[in-house]
């Protein structure tokens, strides 16, 4: 397994000026509050959905005062927001796998458009389970070690006694691998052993990659990915293309 794909993006994220920080914490609200829902629940000890939300949250720098706020919101009376979760599968340029989730209140809105970015660059959607087979549903925890602060047994020992179920050192840092519902307790546990997060969250982990020859096919592929991520209803994007 490797993360060297997510870790390209992270490099290409780090210095997101602050509408792409605005947009972040949007969508990781929409998150939380769908947690919350469906959790039943605004404690993350009791409710292992939202302890993940709020260690991506933690992770994109969110205020602990916005996350307060927007689980007092959830849990307010007179809260109206009925996200619903859909996931769209498909192919990029020469069969990449791309898996994306969204939280939409107006579906009849957000298929259309994704469709739409799919086949302007060179994809086309599919039907559902077309491309999911070949992804793991895995927690994934990155740790930065860019300026190699960090010793790698001392981070793979903390990692495994955080509860995690496998680790792979990488170019730039750590990516740890949890259960699906363990990785806000790995995360919180890492977090009070002193680290700091680029990235954590619960994601679809690709079993193999696909790699892009033809420079038009890697710039089609880069513009379906940005236009699927800069879609509001769009949560994640997640693709075997080996960047």
């Amino acid at each position: 397994m490797s993360g060297h794909s997510k870790w390209h993006n992270i490099q290409k994220t780090k210095g997101a000026a602050d509408a792409k920080r605005s947009a972040a914490f949007t969508k990781v609200a929409k998150e939380i509050i769908v947690a919350v829902k469906t959790g039943g629940s605004g404690d993350p000890n009791n409710n292992s959905r939202l302890a993940t939300v709020i260690a991506k949250a933690k992770a994109v720098n969110m205020p602990n005062d916005n996350i307060k706020r927007t689980i007092e919101k959830a849990l307010g009376a007179n809260n109206t927001d009925n996200y619903e979760s859909v996931v769209y599968e498909g192919y990029g340029p020469s069969g990449v796998a791309v898996i994306v989730e969204a939280l939409t209140v107006k579906r009849q809105r957000t298929a259309p458009e994704v469709r739409h970015y799919f086949a302007k660059y060179g994809g086309n959607l599919g039907a559902t389970g077309c491309v999911s087979w070949s992804f793991d549903r895995k927690g994934v925890i990155l740790i930065d070690n860019e300026d190699g602060d960090l010793e790698e047994d001392a981070v793979m020992m903390d990692a495994l006694d955080s509860g995690a179920s496998d680790f792979e050192p990488e170019e730039n840092g750590f990516t740890i691998y949890t259960e699906p519902d363990d990785c806000g307790k790995v995360a919180s546990a890492l977090e009070e052993k002193g680290y700091a997060f680029v990235s954590a969250q619960v994601e679809m982990v690709p079993q193999n990659y696909v790699k892009l020859t033809d420079d038009g096919e890697r710039k089609n592929m880069e513009k379906l990915i940005d236009m699927l991520e800069d879609n509001d209803d769009v949560q994640n994007v997640y693709h075997n293309w080996e960047q």
